[in-house]
């Protein structure tokens, strides 16, 4: 049994997709991360960073429980569990795993800073927000470019797409046309019609 502890964000949906996708039974535990939730105790001691998602598997490595924090590390870890969504083969898996560094590296946090400043900051700053829209703007480019060379970011299927689509189906939230970027709006339409998928993006309902 796995133990998810989420909230309605981009990165707690990475986590509830992939769940889903792997048709994993899964009981969810909501962290309502704008009470605060995140930093009780007992989170805590889960995910000493109190960010969501963590999950909690009661068959873990060895027949033991196993914790696991971090969005991409929690994707490793049950691709790794099942044998899905992460190539063995050495070229194809790393492949992936770069695709799902770029979506940690550069989709999160840039297109999160591009909502934090176009939506909750306090007052308009002008050059955040030309920066970080410039710079999300720049890597719908280069997701375009790559989903017009392969039906999806590692070729086949995987933990790197479901890294990434919760990011993008926030593309209104930073002002994205995806008419503007057709490669990326044909992927994002593809995975958009997976049962799976839309089950994931609906936790915690």
């Amino acid at each position: 049994m796995i133990e998810l502890y989420t909230w309605t964000t981009p990165n707690g949906r990475k986590a509830s997709i992939m769940l889903e996708e792997l048709a994993l039974t899964y009981t969810v535990h909501p962290v309502n991360i704008g009470k605060g939730e995140q930093f009780r105790p007992d989170f805590v001691a889960i995910n000493p960073n109190s960010k969501i998602p963590a999950v909690v598997d009661s068959d873990g490595p060895g027949g033991k429980p196993m914790r696991v924090f971090e969005s991409g590390a929690i994707l490793i870890y049950l691709a790794e569990k099942t044998g899905k969504l992460l190539a063995r083969e050495p070229r194809a898996r790393s492949e992936t795993l770069q695709w799902l560094m770029f979506q940690m590296g550069g989709v999160g946090p840039m297109f999160g800073q591009a909502h934090h400043f176009l939506r909750a900051a306090p007052e308009p700053v002008p050059y955040a927000i030309e920066r970080y829209t410039k710079e999300t703007r720049r890597l719908y480019g280069v997701l375009d470019r790559r989903l017009g060379e392969e039906s999806y970011l590692a070729g086949e299927y995987s933990i790197a797409d479901i890294a990434t689509f919760p990011w993008v189906a926030r593309h209104d939230w930073h002002k994205v046309d995806l008419k503007e970027f057709p490669n990326v709006a044909r992927w994002y339409a593809a995975i958009a019609e997976r049962p799976a998928v839309a089950r994931g993006m609906a936790v915690p309902g």
